[in-house]
């Protein structure tokens, strides 16, 4: 669930910099770039894939081009859902859904950094690959051996 409304919140700020970078694109305040953000979740993950399998041989014969027609097309269709949201002329239609993707990438990367880093963190710890300074890393079963024939 919390996913979910990072994801959003993602999407909604990167709305706000296509609103200031892609002339035809329009957002009128934060709370409609939150429910643009649901709208465009919503029809990626519902119309999106029916329109993709329906383009799949004029996509081919374009050699995936068209993949940019289907992202305006989706882009426009979440902002007829959302009062607030608008999307006008060509540049607005092929460009909006390009620089929503590069940011909305660069910001999900940047939220989620911290988090994949302890993630790591705890891997090492896990796997014990955390050693100290001047420590060699040896197979557990060595490390017993080692220890035994200290001991006696």
């Amino acid at each position: 669930m919390l996913g979910f409304f990072v994801t959003t919140l993602v999407t909604a700020l990167s709305l706000l910099v296509v609103d200031l970078a892609v002339p035809g694109v329009g957002i009128a305040t934060f709370p409609a770039a939150l429910a643009a953000g649901v709208s465009l979740g919503l029809v990626n993950g519902s119309i999106k894939p029916v329109v993709k399998l329906l383009s799949l041989p004029i996509n081919f014969l374009t050699l995936g081009g068209f993949s940019l027609v289907v992202n305006g097309l989706c882009f426009w269709l979440a902002s007829l859902f959302v009062p607030g949201f608008v999307v006008h002329g060509l540049l607005g239609f092929i460009l909006g859904p390009v620089v929503l993707s590069f940011v909305g990438t660069f910001l999900m990367n940047y939220f989620t950094k911290n988090e994949l880093d302890q993630k790591l963190a705890g891997v090492g710890s896990k796997f014990n690959l955390n050693q100290a300074e001047g420590e060699s890393i040896q197979p557990a079963a060595e490390k017993d051996a080692i220890e035994a024939t200290k001991a006696s």
